[in-house]
Order: C-alpha cells, then sequence, then structure tokens
C-alpha cells in the first residue's frame, strides 16, 4: 500500500499547536512532503529554532500519521526548519498597488465572466492586471482566455523558484487548471487545495500590477478564508443575479467579509444577468430574473451598485471562445464592462483615501 500526499496533510492537520491554536497545516508548517510508498518525511517550519515546542509537535505529528493511517506506516526524516528563512524570500505581491477578490455567494451567477471581462476592461483602460482563478475546483480562466494548452514557465532567483504567469489580452493569469488535465476531477481536501492557492499567491512572477484581481470559489468556505489569512485585500466586490434565491446568498457573502473578525471593505455589487436584450432589438429588456434585486440589496444593505450586465449571447460566446466580450468596448456589452471597471476605480480611490491598508486576518480557533 502507498500513501498520498493528501492523506499526510490530511493525517497532520489534526496536529494542533498548542500555543495558537490552529492545526500546523492551516499554519503553513508543513512543506516539502516526501511519499515513497509507506515512507513519508517533510519539513515543519517554527518561528525559531530553539522553540521549545518543537519535540512536542514532532512527536505529535508522527502521532497523527500512526494513528490516522495506520501503525504500518514507515517515518521518515522529519526536518527542522526556521521562519527567519522564510522571511528573506522575496515578497511577490510587494508592487500590486491593490487586491480586490471577486466574490458570489452562489454558483451560477457568472462570478468568473465578471472577473475575467473586469480585467480586460482594466487592462483596456490602461492599467496593468492580473487574475488569480483561486476557484480550484472549477477552475475556468485558462478556457476563457484561450490558454488551455498554456505551458508555464519558472524563474529562479536566488535559491526560489517563481512561476511566470501566462499572459492573455494583457492580463497576467495563474489558475490550477494550468497545472492538471481539463478532464480531471480534483478530489482535494481543504489542505491541498489551501496550499495550492498558496503556492500560486507567493510563487506568482506578479511583478508590478495595478490591480490583481481574485476570481473566488463561490459560497463561503476555507478559500476565502486562506485568502483573507494570506492576502491584505484592498476590498471585494460581490456577484448576483436579481433572482432571490442568489440575493439570500449573496447577503451571506456580504455579511461574512463584513464580519468582525475578517472586516474587509465591501467595494461594490454587480447585478449580472440583470436583464436580457436580443441583437436584434437591442432597445428591449426582458427581466428574466426578476428587476433590480441587486440595485434594492445594494441601497439597503448601503453598498454602491457597480453596474448591471445584460444576459447577452455574445458573453456566452466569448467565454466559451476565449475572447472576453470587454475587448470590444465600443460593443453595448464592452461598454458595459468598461463602466464596470470604470466605476470599479472610482470606489477604490475612495476606500484608499478614507480608510487604512486592509491587513491580513488573523484567525484563531475558539475566539
Amino acid at each position: 500500500m502507498s500513501y498520498t500526499i493528501d492523506q499526510v496533510m490530511g493525517a497532520l492537520s489534526q496536529v494542533m499547536h498548542p500555543a495558537i491554536g490552529n492545526d500546523i497545516v492551516s499554519l503553513n508548517m508543513v512543506s516539502d512532503v516526501v511519499v515513497e510508498g509507506k515512507k513519508i518525511s517533510f519539513t515543519l517550519t517554527f518561528q525559531k529554532s530553539s522553540d521549545p515546542l518543537i519535540g512536542s509537535i514532532q512527536k505529535a505529528s508522527r502521532n497523527a500519521l500512526q494513528s490516522k493511517l495506520g501503525p504500518d506506516v514507515e517515518l521518515g526524516e522529519i526536518k527542522i526548519n526556521s521562519i527567519h528563512k522564510i522571511e528573506t524570500k522575496e515578497n511577490t505581491l510587494a508592487k500590486v498597488k491593490n487586491i480586490v477578490a471577486i466574490a458570489s455567494g452562489k454558483g451560477g451567477v457568472g462570478k468568473s465572466t465578471i472577473a475575467s471581462n473586469l480585467a480586460v476592461a482594466l487592462v483596456k483602460l490602461g492599467y496593468k492586471v492580473g487574475l488569480i482563478d483561486a476557484d480550484v475546483y472549477g477552475p475556468s480562466v485558462p478556457k476563457m482566455f484561450k490558454q488551455e494548452d498554456a505551458r508555464l514557465e519558472a524563474r529562479h532567483s536566488n535559491g526560489q523558484e517563481f512561476i511566470v504567469p501566462a499572459l492573455s489580452y494583457g492580463v497576467k493569469l495563474l489558475s490550477v487548471g494550468f497545472f492538471v488535465s481539463p478532464q480531471d476531477a480534483l478530489v482535494w481536501r481543504g489542505p491541498m487545495a489551501t496550499n495550492a492557492l498558496r503556492q500560486l499567491i507567493h510563487q506568482g512572477d506578479w511583478g508590478e500590477l495595478d490591480f490583481l484581481l481574485i476570481d473566488l470559489p463561490p459560497g463561503t468556505g476555507d478559500i476565502h478564508l486562506t485568502i483573507v489569512q494570506e492576502m491584505a485585500i484592498t476590498g471585494v466586490v460581490i456577484v448576483s443575479t436579481p433572482q432571490q434565491v442568489a440575493l439570500a446568498d449573496a447577503i451571506k457573502g456580504i455579511n461574512m467579509f463584513r464580519g468582525e473578525k475578517i472586516n474587509v471593505p465591501i467595494l461594490g455589487l454587480v447585478e449580472n444577468m440583470a436583464w436580457f436584450t436580443p441583437e436584434e432589438l437591442p432597445n428591449n429588456k426582458y427581466y428574466l430574473f426578476g428587476k433590480e434585486g441587486c440595485k434594492n440589496l445594494a441601497e439597503e444593505m448601503n453598498i454602491p451598485l457597480l453596474g448591471q450586465v445584460p444576459i447577452v449571447q455574445s458573453i456566452c460566446e466569448g467565454g466559451d471562445l476565449g475572447a472576453p466580450s470587454a475587448l470590444n468596448e465600443h460593443s453595448l456589452i464592452g461598454a458595459a464592462f468598461k463602466n464596470l471597471a470604470e466605476r470599479l476605480i472610482v470606489e477604490v480611490k475612495q476606500r484608499n483615501s478614507i480608510l487604512d491598508p486592509t491587513r491580513r486576518v488573523q484567525i484563531i480557533k475558539g475566539k
């Protein structure tokens, strides 16, 4: 029998740090996991080499592996690393001016379509833009930018390895979808997914950016907590349709980011699929999912309504063909995304003028 890295990380996620209260996987203390059949080796990283808890956590890690994986597990070397080595690493986000998360309370509201077209619209306005596809279980950004066959390169600097993002329509892109086959289903436990996301964030060779957009998975969960713990988010854009079911979930997303423990500013709400407009009748509007639901919600929750995007056949076709509609800013839908980008810029500038920079969230279990 051979164990998997997923199984190892799952077992080690049961080991709690006695002083902090979080598990050692979520604290990003576990790295360099090597599995050779039944033999398991890995590295534990501590704040300092003289940490008095090294021995107890090392022992707890061995016990957790034997308890979860069985007595036949062979424990190899458990290396001990001190965090001062990590602190000297290059900060790949140092030259990123604004980090904006694109979120939705539920799936199917077109969040990735909004994120992709917003990124292109910002580039068309002259800004330097990056996009992280953080929807690790359903990555769609490679297809939307016609980069499904992209082979990413690595840059080596001072003993470190960085991932050079794909570049499409002027947008720097990183996605889990670049590293797995489009036909493969990702069956990952939470720790595996969050560690993959951390790698995209901290090993991405982002360089200088005006905006780094994060296309979050729908709902609220581990990925969202990882994002706010790993990055200082400038603010969040919530995407919803005007349908009441979607709005109810959008409220949950808004409340999560506004919560005391997270407290990330909401930059605005985007109403997607606001109405249907046939191409042959551009002045007609048919409200398939209700009228102005997001506009009303924005007023109720004192959130800016950044824009209303109609259902147009070309949006779907552009996503399937890897040609975002925002590329043609003179079209009806291209103009809508341009207006959305311009409104976002206004809200980001206002947010930065009246609020302090967002801090990375520190979430401690039991508090």
